[in-house]
């Protein structure tokens, strides 16, 4: 066409050829800057020869007749569009291009759709700063990032070089920028789905989904268009530490609908209920007392559960773990992984809870030592802790017996009683009761000797009057001496009945006085005495030998006349 056209120029003188070539061109007056019609002519290893009716064929890049991520669908002879950058160049060629014929098109039927809202379809082709490159069928569009997805993927390959649907968000033809979206395009999908969703939910349905977001409670589940909550506890029967321990974001699954709340729309779900309730059977499978053998599958402060099966845990307390090792971490008995020999001591299936044993599997050193001794037994044994209430004595390698701080001495029953004693020390004591199930044997050492205290305590009860001699005036009340081995204390409001009275500093070391006894402790040797109650028994004994005030005489009158009563048979005797 080309020879042609130049064969036409040399039998036609310039101006008529100029006219038709106007006319060909229309009103325009030019090839370049338009779109034209040419005609496929031949191919070299790289590029296209197309011919569009001037003097030379024009080179377009074979790459340009092909979408991304395909092969070039063109032949000799094709008719194709191309558009005219310029008439010729350096070396008198047309210079042409298929692609910008192509988004001279585009940008035509993507303006018409991006009025009437429609969408269009295109391909990623390039990742740049912040979002990708499109081709949409020629014309170049930007993907931002965040309209790539409804939520943040890690992995974009798989979209990239596939043709899939866009939004058109922007155009400016003056600029050459497109901006699309594929997130709108699956908003409104995902719309469109919630609601069929919605309409058909209910409980115990079961429905696929994806992970979307794990957190240490549980997953949250995309089940096209509404979320659901997979809460760890329902997971799975066994027990799981965290969810990511058997889920991973963008994992697909099967989950039932276990609870859905129509108002707000909540969804709860569960995986586990998909699978056979492990706990059916149970109480029969594992009856109180039988032996078992068990995987310690966590440990916590408080004692260790063991897996007796899938989905089938119990929890040996910690202090069910030894008969010897008291306030001790459960790691430092038992290890993760291990396997562990137990006894199931108890079953609440309401709970769902097994509770289990691993001392009951072994000999129970307490009633070892109960079975070969007796209380009233002497011992001896190493002081292995002092504490603020008693001494641990050595009974054996594994158990000890505990001397309270009132055993220790007769006289002493303060924290003073410990300065005889360090720890390592050995020391006699005499057993005084042993308890086998509370694991506990109590020793006494000053049961090794006589009590010098025994008949001190003769007569001295509650309610009795004694008199005794001031051995020391406090600001809080009087120690008072009883006998040779007892002691008593007034407390300062039992000094007196009057208020005005009740001062320690009326009286003198070494005065004697009458008091009640209101208190006493065997043990302790303490007795607690009370004036103020001594006065108010002779005040009531007095009204009722001689008359109440209810017949006229008054008080003073009644205690005049018995001691006018005691003065004469005084004098009589």
């Amino acid at each position: 066409m080309a020879r042609a056209a130049a064969q036409l120029k040399d039998r036609l003188d310039s101006k008529e050829f100029a006219e038709l070539l106007n006319l060909s061109l229309g009103d325009g007056g030019t090839f370049e800057g338009t779109v034209v019609k040419g005609k496929v002519v031949g191919f070299t290893p790289d590029s296209v020869l197309v011919d569009v009716g001037l003097k030379s064929e024009g080179r377009i890049p074979l790459k340009e007749f092909s979408m991304v991520g395909q092969m070039p669908d063109i032949k000799t002879g094709d008719s194709v569009e191309v558009y005219v950058e310029r008439l010729e160049d350096k070396n008198g060629e047309a210079v042409l291009s298929r692609e910008k014929a192509r988004r001279e098109e585009s940008w035509i039927e993507l303006e018409k759709a991006h009025e009437k809202g429609e969408r269009v379809t295109g391909v990623i082709f390039s990742k740049v700063k912040g979002g990708f490159i499109v081709d949409l069928n020629g014309a170049v569009a930007f993907l931002p990032g965040s309209q790539v997805d409804i939520r943040p993927i890690r992995d974009v390959s798989p979209l990239i070089g596939v043709a899939q649907p866009f939004q058109i968000l922007k155009m400016d033809k003056s600029r050459g920028n497109i901006v699309v979206s594929r997130r709108a395009i699956l908003e409104e999908s995902r719309e469109e789905a919630r609601s069929e969703l919605m309409s058909n939910m209910q409980e115990g349905k079961v429905l696929q989904g994806v992970v979307k977001n794990i957190t240490d409670y549980g997953a949250f589940i995309d089940l096209g268009g509404v979320d659901g909550l997979l809460h760890v506890t329902d997971i799975s029967w066994k027990r799981i530490n965290h969810p990511s321990e058997v889920l991973q974001v963008g994992q697909a699954l099967d989950v039932m609908v276990i609870r859905y709340n129509d108002e707000n729309g909540r969804v709860s779900l569960g995986m586990k209920q998909l699978q056979d309730d492990p706990w059916q059977g149970v109480e029969a499978k594992y009856p109180v007392g039988v032996k078992l053998t068990g995987r310690v599958s966590n440990i916590a402060d408080y004692g260790a559960f063991v897996e007796l099966e899938d989905g089938i845990e119990g929890l040996v307390h910690v202090s069910e773990m030894s008969w010897t090792k008291k306030n001790v971490h459960p790691g430092k008995i038992v290890s993760t992984s291990q396997e562990v020999e137990v006894v199931v001591l108890d079953i609440d299936m309401q709970k769902r809870r097994i509770s289990l044993g691993i001392k009951q599997c072994q000999d129970n050193p307490w009633r070892a030592y109960a079975a070969s001794h007796k209380v009233g037994d002497a011992i001896e044994g190493e002081i292995r802790n002092i504490t603020e209430f008693g001494m641990f004595v050595a009974l054996g390698e594994e158990i000890d017996g505990m001397v309270h701080l009132s055993d220790i001495s007769w006289e002493d029953q303060s924290e003073a009683a410990f300065e005889n004693y360090k720890k390592g020390d050995k020391v006699k004591a005499k057993i005084l009761e042993m308890d086998p199930d509370k694991e506990r044997v109590a020793l006494g050492i000053k049961q090794l000797s006589d009590d010098p205290y025994k008949g001190a305590m003769t007569g001295i009860t509650k309610g009795s009057v004694v008199t005794g001699t001031i051995v020391a005036v406090e600001d809080g009340g009087l120690k008072v001496s009883i006998n040779d081995m007892l002691q008593g204390y007034i407390k300062k409001a039992d000094l007196s009945r009057e208020r005005s009275e009740q001062r320690p500093d009326r009286f003198a070391v070494g005065e004697k006085v009458d008091a009640k006894v209101i208190k006493t402790d065997g043990k302790s040797k303490e007795v607690g005495l009370s004036i103020k109650q001594y006065e108010i028994d002779q005040d009531k004994a007095a009204m009722a030998e001689y008359g109440s005030t209810e017949s006229g005489a008054s008080l003073g009158d009644i205690l005049g006349a018995a001691l006018e009563k005691a003065s004469s048979e005084d004098k009589k005797k």
